[in-house]
């Protein structure tokens, strides 16, 4: 008995594309208005040069590796693509907005929202639905604590280092990595909890499994 892979084919959902094709397109209008015109999206000594590069990096990844090893094999992960480009649009909108300045927890909110949605994402791209909570648990921690660790280093190199509130970054980068791994627990538990009742069977290029059957010769 052999086990192989069968690939699978899931009608496209027109309001997940609408929104996530939507929201890459507000993505990159924000950070062509942030590089024209810094101070109209609020991001003065915010790396809006590093973000311009990064993020349509991290929003065109899925796409990309998608079309070049996975478009003959599976449908498009919409829903994990979405969470990523959501990630990065919803930092820049809440430059845009002025949101980091005006409202006290809106960055922790972020850091907690946030690394749970990649991490969210890393998790149905990369784990079979049949998966235990422990599995899901521990690819979700693996790729979103790293994640958050790489952003903190990213961020305090990219403006923190030669900003005034330097000197409360140790805190501040304490409290976000605690609050990226709750975040990063809850879309765990979350995204197990969906694939237990049936649900986003078809969010990501899952694999499904086929059994053949192979005579032994000496039987």
């Amino acid at each position: 008995m052999t086990q192989t892979f069968a690939a699978t084919r899931y009608p496209t959902p027109h309001l997940l594309r609408a929104l996530n094709l939507t929201a890459k397109a507000g993505l990159v209008l924000m950070l062509a208005t942030a590089l024209l015109a810094p101070e109209l999206g609020h991001m003065e000594d915010k790396a809006a040069g590093v973000r311009a590069i990064a993020y349509p990096m991290l929003s065109f990844a899925v796409p990309a590796i998608w079309w070049c090893f996975w478009r003959e094999r599976a449908s498009f992960p919409w829903l994990a693509d979405f969470l990523i480009t959501l990630t990065c649009f919803t930092d820049i909108l809440g430059n845009r907005l002025d949101l980091y300045d005006q409202i006290v927890w809106f960055d922790d909110w972020m850091h907690f929202v946030n690394t749970g949605l990649l991490a969210a994402a890393w998790v149905l791209l990369t784990l079979h639905r049949s998966a235990t909570l422990a599995a899901t648990l521990e690819r979700a921690l693996a790729f979103g604590a790293t994640a958050a660790i790489f952003w903190e280093i990213g961020e305090y190199f990219a403006f923190i280092s030669s900003h005034t509130e330097k000197r409360m970054a140790y805190v501040d980068t304490l409290g976000d990595l605690g609050l990226g791994v709750m975040g990063v627990a809850v879309a765990a538990f979350t995204v197990h909890a969906c694939w237990r009742n049936g649900l986003l069977a078809s969010a990501a290029p899952q694999l499904e499994w086929s059994r053949d059957q192979q005579q032994s010769p000496m039987s």
